[in-house]
């Protein structure tokens, strides 16, 4: 359970990194956490599986929304 404590302190650092001041609202924190946030969701489905990968991702996109939002926006924009 390895995944679930590291998915746990990625989780905590996330929500830490928001409540600090960043003139760049928060972007470079972002870029960091998502690179930090693919392979341990990939570890995170290798050892736990599918559904908990899936949870794991859910969670994720609650922290980043964001990003997900805007990646929507380019997604629908370059259809």
């Amino acid at each position: 359970m390895l995944s679930i404590a590291l998915v746990c302190i990625w989780a905590i650092v996330a929500n830490v990194l928001a409540m600090t001041p960043s003139k760049d609202n928060h972007w470079r924190n972002a870029y960091v956490l998502i690179a930090i946030g693919i392979p341990l969701l990939g570890y995170v489905t290798y050892e736990n599986g599918p559904w908990v990968g899936l949870f794991a991702l859910l969670g994720g996109m609650s922290v980043l929304r964001w990003p997900v939002i805007y990646l929507g926006r380019w997604v629908r924009g370059k259809s």
